[in-house]
């Protein structure tokens, strides 16, 4: 009889080998400690972990803050590897990597009444096939929008996956509207959903791509298809800024 343990064991794998060809979208949001420095973590982010995940083949760690001063402070970084395996493997190589151990050691050192975070939340996302692979938003981009829709059941969430591979994926860039990752979330809160971030300028360029987008005739034009009704139950939208070390 195979054990249960085993049994899991071949599900991941399972699990891992269905994604191989897909990045994964790793966003973690730090909840920070209100009143205590949000410094070390800069520094933990700058100089260890983020250096540790470049060594490791992960490019363009995204480092963010919101727009807005809203308290307490969130941190979000959005991790992207190339594939579930990296995703998998990657706490057992930073536990290895006696670099990473000696740059963080001053950060796990912290005591818990000064430590800033009082805890982060997770959320996994895979690619899809009408946008396979993040992409680097240009250098004057300094203004962020993440969106996570959810879909009220699995078939409405597929339903708005093709609506995306289909069409929705033009109609950005006909109007110049740079998406910088899209995937489905495998994992997390908020399931079934989907998780995507636009880079622009600023707000204004951000408002703008939105007015062109809401009068595009393709999009007029799939919006009011009836397969594509009710696919979105609640859209989550928050405008982020990077940090000074993020390489989005």
């Amino acid at each position: 009889m195979i054990s249960r343990g085993l049994l899991l064991i071949c599900s991941f794998f399972i699990f891992l080998s269905s994604y191989a060809q897909d990045e994964v979208y790793e966003l973690r949001i730090y909840h920070l400690k209100f009143g205590n420095s949000e410094k070390p973590l800069h520094d933990y982010f700058q100089n260890a972990l983020i250096p540790a995940l470049n060594r490791h083949g992960v490019k363009s760690v995204g480092a963010f803050e919101e727009a807005s001063a809203t308290l307490p402070k969130k941190l979000y970084l959005l991790i992207p590897y190339a594939s579930a395996q990296d995703y998998a493997n990657m706490p057992v190589e930073l536990r290895k990597d006696e670099q990473y151990q000696a740059a963080a050691k001053a950060f796990w050192s912290i005591s818990p009444e000064k430590f800033p975070y009082q805890r982060y939340e997770t959320s996994v996302m895979k690619s899809t096939t009408g946008f396979p692979q993040l992409k680097t938003p240009s250098e004057d981009a300094q203004f962020f929008e993440l969106r996570t829709y959810h879909g009220y059941n699995e078939d409405a969430l597929r339903r708005k996956l093709k609506m995306f591979n289909q069409d929705e994926f033009a109609i950005f860039k006909n109007i110049d509207f740079p998406i910088v990752f899209f995937g489905r979330n495998i994992a997390g809160d908020h399931m079934p959903s989907l998780t995507y971030m636009l880079a622009t300028k600023d707000k204004a360029e951000n408002a703008d791509r939105w007015q062109k987008f809401g009068s595009d005739a393709d999009w007029k034009r799939i919006s009011g298809m009836e397969e594509y009704a009710n696919t979105v139950s609640n859209i989550i939208q928050t405008y982020l800024k990077p940090l000074d070390f993020s390489q989005l």
